[in-house]
């Protein structure tokens, strides 16, 4: 695991522009600020730039995973405090000069402070893709019209949006994101939560061998509707495939609390997902089958 994650740096970075978190209706809060697409950059002059400040009372009631904006004078910008990572997987980041809040490194996004956000700058999460073949009865492979074999993956309904996404979540302070992998998996997916503990250590002992082996898919900067001018996301995605469709016969997908349903879904060009997901399921999909959707 510590040779996947090491060769996750040398992936591609992040999107160059945003447009999830941009122009839209900030979820459960006020309508962004319009900026147009070539005014996103922070070296783009932008001289009626108003952006709206929000923070979400779950976020102002200053749970441990929030910062405490009393404390910013304190927090190490592009470095790690006693608190938290504060550095991007995308590199440095700008820091304005007059708020000293860190500033979100592909531009300006309509919406300033957290938001949904517990962190300043950057908030990690990780996104296990967990697939395998479409198979009939006999366990032959199914192919489209094409002639080409049908992936599916593993994906929740998310509740606050109503999108299908993969069934991540946030590395807790502490953890590991390989653990955060396994962990969000078992919680999104599986419903680990709702087992008792013997069933839980069960559960977790089959996880932690298959996911033992992963491929790279990407780690950076994710166009995220809950982004912010001071806040965004950052993940790690990697891909846990059952090639021969036999390692996750032993699981019942139970979807989670955070999640309204959780499925195996067939990967096509049609798939509307949250986020940057669908970039992150081409990327598996080129991996497995040999052309993009």
């Amino acid at each position: 695991m510590k040779r996947l994650l090491s060769s996750l740096k040398k992936k591609p970075k992040g999107p160059r522009i945003h447009f999830k978190c941009r122009n839209t209706q900030y979820l459960d809060g006020p309508e962004r600020c319009p900026v147009p697409d070539d005014q996103v950059k922070w070296s783009t002059e932008y001289p009626e730039y108003s952006p709206v400040p929000f923070v979400a009372k779950p976020v102002k009631a200053q749970p441990v995973w929030a910062d405490n904006p009393a404390d910013v004078a304190m927090y190490d910008w592009n470095g790690q405090d006693a608190e938290y990572m504060r550095k991007s997987h995308d590199g440095p980041y700008l820091v304005d000069p007059v708020s000293n809040l860190p500033l979100n490194p592909v531009g300006r996004t309509g919406i300033v402070e957290r938001g949904l956000l517990g962190r300043f700058g950057p908030n990690f999460a990780a996104d296990p893709v967990v697939t395998r073949w479409k198979r009939d009865e006999s366990g032959a492979k199914i192919k489209d019209p094409a002639g080409t074999p049908v992936l599916e993956v593993v994906l929740i309904k998310r509740k606050d949006t109503g999108e299908w996404a993969i069934p991540g979540g946030m590395v807790e302070w502490g953890d590991s994101v390989s653990l955060t992998l396994k962990k969000e998996f078992g919680e999104e997916a599986l419903n680990s939560m709702d087992a008792t503990p013997a069933e839980a250590q069960a559960l977790a002992e089959k996880l932690d061998k298959l996911f033992d082996n992963g491929h790279p898919i990407y780690t950076g900067y994710v166009d995220d509707p809950r982004n912010t001018d001071n806040a965004w996301m950052e993940t790690t995605v990697v891909n846990f495939h059952d090639e021969d469709g036999t390692c996750f016969q032993q699981f019942a997908l139970h979807a989670g609390d955070d999640a309204g349903q959780v499925a195996w879904v067939d990967i096509s060009r049609d798939l509307k997902l949250y986020a940057s997901h669908y970039d992150f399921i081409d990327k598996t999909y080129r991996i497995h089958v040999g052309k993009p959707l």
